[in-house]
């Protein structure tokens, strides 16, 4: 197999020059944060603006930071269009006003991704599919950082690529990698962003209210490669319906995973459920799926294409075999909680769609009751019917889907309606019996009563950790 040498110097991202400009960065939380504060620090004068009231003491860097201008609670249009650049945080969408009189006066409109990569030579992975990113990301800078390299998990996991770039402008450390879960609200925004390795696990409809369509949503999630050359290294999942197609409009060479045998890349061999990997002229087997530390048919794939993303860095099978084994898991991804009266509770409060609930129970062979609920959108619960009909003992529905799955559900398996999470955890308790797994994987967003999805994780943690023993 063809590797990229470990320490060798990457292709320089094309950078907007650093000096006296103006740039207006959409978006205060997180990432506009962190693109504030970059900008700020490459001697742009920057004008932060968050049409949400926020907690000034949330922005507080940006408040005290002589470059940066900041307003909460509006959009002033006028002031935000006198600038040489705008920087949108994910989320924000095309049709935004401001997106909208900037490209009218001919301003160029990146996103916080974007942004953060022309300024560094460190390479990166970057990973993105409509499930397993997070899990992907956080095992593949696991793996780098046991053969060790100082290897960085950045982006949508949590901490924007803004903000380590940054911390790295003084002093780039010769072994660091980025590797960096990209969002497709990430990726809409991105022109000229270039991983030396790129990552699609999969694709299934998501988002479809931001993206518009089927095609829009599959074209943001193609631009991860779209500046890749022969020189660089993309990943497919062979049983993905849309790899074929990403796979004739890439000029980087590609690596497979699958369940079944590929030219070059990995599969897992269905005799004795090992996987293998596979180069022009040798197959190894590297390890037995039972070795795994994720459990889950899905984990399968996410560890077969993180072990594929590290090897583009000379990581050794005997690296990859242990990093494997060791890896802990993520937080609000089948998280195991706690036991009580002999059943198991599980946080997978990041399945904020449907496709990721089928994943997690194909995870289990034990009876599920499945807390489900949330705010949908236009959900096909009917992708569940028979993994629902085949493991779960009863089904707990909450939050504003919580009519809508009982009376999908209702006629195959023992149906509970409530109003609240607090509700969803006690009446789970009171339907398990020893043996099985209260398994929340809610198909929904959260935010008719969360913040976002780690916020609904921690509350249904705290919540199990109240019930009586």
């Amino acid at each position: 197999m063809q590797r990229l040498h470990p320490l060798a110097t990457v292709q320089p991202q094309h950078s907007l020059p650093t000096g006296s400009l103006r740039c207006t960065v959409v978006g205060a939380r997180r990432s506009g944060l962190a693109a504030s504060l970059l900008a700020a620090e490459l001697g742009w004068d920057v004008f932060l603006t968050e049409i949400e009231e926020l907690d000034p003491a949330s922005v507080e860097p940006a408040l005290s930071h002589p470059r940066i201008t900041i307003e909460l609670g509006t959009h002033t249009i006028e002031r935000a269009v006198e600038t040489d650049v705008v920087i949108v945080s994910p989320g924000i969408p095309p049709s935004a006003p401001i997106v909208t009189h900037a490209r009218d006066r001919g301003i160029p409109v990146i996103g916080e991704l974007e942004f953060a990569s022309r300024y560094t030579r460190s390479p990166i992975i970057a990973i993105t599919g409509t499930n397993g990113k997070t899990t992907t990301t956080a095992l593949t800078a696991h793996i780098l950082r046991s053969a060790g390299y100082d290897a960085v998990a950045c982006g949508n996991i949590g901490l924007p690529l803004s903000d380590v770039v940054r911390r790295d402008l003084e002093q780039l450390p010769s072994r660091r990698i980025y590797i960096v879960e990209a969002s497709s609200y990430q990726l809409v925004w991105t022109d000229m962003f270039h991983p030396a390795v790129a990552v699609i696990l999969n694709i299934t409809p998501d988002h479809l209210a931001y993206h518009g369509s089927m095609e829009e949503y599959v074209r943001a999630k193609w631009r991860i490669f779209r500046n890749q050359t022969h020189d660089d290294v993309l990943i497919l999942c062979a049983d993905d319906p849309y790899a074929a197609g990403a796979s004739r409009h890439a000029r980087s060479r590609i690596e497979w995973f699958s369940m079944h045998p590929v030219a070059a890349g990995m599969y897992m061999r269905g005799d004795d459920e090992s996987i293998v990997l596979v180069s022009s002229t040798t197959e190894v087997k590297l390890m037995h799926t039972c070795e795994l530390s994720l459990r889950g048919r899905h984990n399968v794939y996410n560890s077969m294409a993180a072990a594929l993303a590290a090897r583009a860095f000379e990581v050794t099978n005997e690296n990859l075999r242990d990093s494997l084994v060791s890896f802990a898991g993520v937080e609000h991804r089948l998280e195991h909680v706690r036991i009580v009266r002999g059943v198991e509770y599980v946080n997978d409060s990041k399945a904020t769609n449907v496709n990721a609930t089928w994943y997690a129970l194909q995870a289990f062979e034990r009876p599920i009751v499945l807390v489900l609920g949330g705010r949908g959108e236009s959900n096909d619960y009917s992708i569940l019917d028979d993994l629902v009909r085949q493991r779960c003992r009863c089904i707990i529905a909450f939050g504003e889907e919580a009519e809508t799955i009982f009376n999908h559900f209702s006629s195959t398996v023992r149906c509970i309606r409530v109003e609240t999470l607090a509700e969803a955890v006690h009446s789970a308790h009171d339907a398990a019996e020893s043996g099985d797994v209260v398994l929340f994987s809610p198909a929904c967003k959260s935010f008719d009563q969360f913040i976002n999805f780690e916020h609904r994780g921690t509350v249904f943690k705290e919540l199990v950790y109240q019930l009586p023993d």
